[in-house]
């Protein structure tokens, strides 16, 4: 039997907590509410579900249905709490977000080998095994500790991201590699835009409805980097001297210089996935979908992942992580929930169950890839100069043997290879 230190009863911590004492273990769970709140928090209940009360479909075709059916095989607390409270969404888990807290909160007071302690923890403790997953709100003695052990540079305090597109769903016959000038190894997908179709973009750009930030958030965002559609409002050319400037490109259709172009830079190792570069925005999701499917090429775009502006403390997991969630500068520390660059509910979940499995064993358990949890954990863990936080999204997964065409078809096909892959 271990006692294990974990940090943070948000959902990765509960489930981590979970975790660990199914297997015999000790807990001791911190959690600082109701002494400190964070600048979102206001439920002194446990896992408190913030924004949306949805965990998103239960379709396996969809890739965080996947991700939940996966979870509910290897036996997640949280996942089976969140079916035991759910409210009507059609395909989708929703769930009532205060009876889902209080159930996590009694369930976690009622275990006996889980100690719940309420206090702030503002240094990771010298001896034992500790989980750290204090979330995107990490207090900021705590997050300054952090910093000690990793670095100052490897960790983040807010989340710029551009948008992610499965390369596979981009339209190569408008799109074109190469690089500016022809110099470089021609690693950049280009998107070439004539005046018409550059006007009617920025139109839609510059009118979108966005997101409405925090208080706390403003400040800190704009003063890392500026939203496309903040820059594009100072003026029609503005963006085609900034990222989108053509200069040093021909269009292969045309033989001349585009009006405007936008480039999409590889974003994993297996370049399965391209991000939009210079597209940080504050746009709502539905409105990126339908403005920057206007750009040619992208008509029929698969966005695993959408541009985000917001306040997220996070490490540098691909430099920093193994495929556990392991501090490989010290294996008695891992790190769960968005803190690892893990984005939204059942990722969070996802993470505290590898993380709570792992620091209970001896030999590690590591997930094939082929699998949604194992494919997320490769993600945060391997290399990447750009690295960015991602949620579940069958990009990630490592392509069929067999190419198929039909999305549904692959994604079942990818689904089924997955829970295949599970016990593996």
């Amino acid at each position: 039997m271990q006692e294990i230190t974990v940090i943070g009863a948000g959902l990765a911590g509960c489930e981590a907590a979970f975790q660990i004492a199914k297997k015999g273990n000790q807990v001791k769970l911190y959690e600082m509410k109701p002494q400190k709140f964070s600048p979102a928090h206001s439920n002194q209940d446990l896992a408190e579900i913030v924004c949306s009360n949805s965990f998103k479909s239960n379709r396996l075709t969809n890739a965080c249905g996947l991700l939940k059916e996966e979870l509910r095989r290897l036996g997640s607390e949280l996942i089976q709490i969140a079916d035991e409270v759910c409210v009507p969404a059609g395909q989708a888990l929703a769930v009532d977000r205060n009876k889902f807290s209080k159930a996590v909160t009694q369930k976690i007071e009622k275990n006996p080998n889980i100690e719940l302690i309420r206090k702030e923890i503002t240094e990771i403790p010298k001896q034992g095994k500790v989980i750290i997953a204090t979330g995107p709100l990490t207090s900021e003695k705590f997050s300054e500790n952090i910093s000690q052990i990793i670095g100052e540079n490897d960790l983040h305090f807010y989340d710029a991201a551009a948008p992610i597109i499965d390369k596979s769903s981009i339209n190569m016959e408008i799109a074109f590699w190469g690089d500016r000038y022809g110099k470089g190894e021609s690693s950049y997908i280009n998107l070439p835009m004539n005046q018409e179709e550059y006007l009617d973009f920025y139109q839609e750009l510059i009118n979108a409805q966005t997101v409405v930030l925090h208080d706390f958030e403003k400040r800190e965002i704009f003063e890392g980097c500026m939203p496309i559609e903040i820059m594009a409002k100072r003026g029609e050319d503005t963006l085609r001297f900034g990222p989108l400037k053509p200069v040093g490109f021909t269009d292969p259709r045309t033989g001349k210089r585009p009006y405007a172009i936008v480039q999409l830079r590889q974003d994993n190792e297996e370049g399965t996935l391209f991000n939009m570069v210079g597209f940080q925005t504050n746009l709502k999701f539905g409105e990126q979908k339908r403005v920057f499917s206007k750009v040619p090429g992208l008509e029929n775009a698969d966005f695993v992942k959408y541009g985000v502006m917001h306040r997220n403390t996070y490490i540098d997991s691909s430099k920093l992580l193994d495929a556990t969630y392991q501090f490989k500068q010290d294996e008695r520390i891992y790190f769960a929930g968005q803190i690892t660059g893990v984005e939204g509910y059942v990722e969070s979940i996802c993470s505290g169950l590898v993380a709570g499995i792992n620091c209970c064993l001896d030999k590690k358990r590591i997930f094939s890839c082929n699998t949604m949890i194992g494919a997320l954990a490769n993600y945060i863990s391997t290399p990447n100069e750009n690295f960015q936080p991602m949620n579940a999204n069958f990009g990630i997964l490592p392509a069929l043997e067999k190419k198929v065409k039909d999305k549904i078809e692959r994604y079942e096909k990818l689904a089924s290879r997955a829970l295949e892959n599970l016990s593996g």
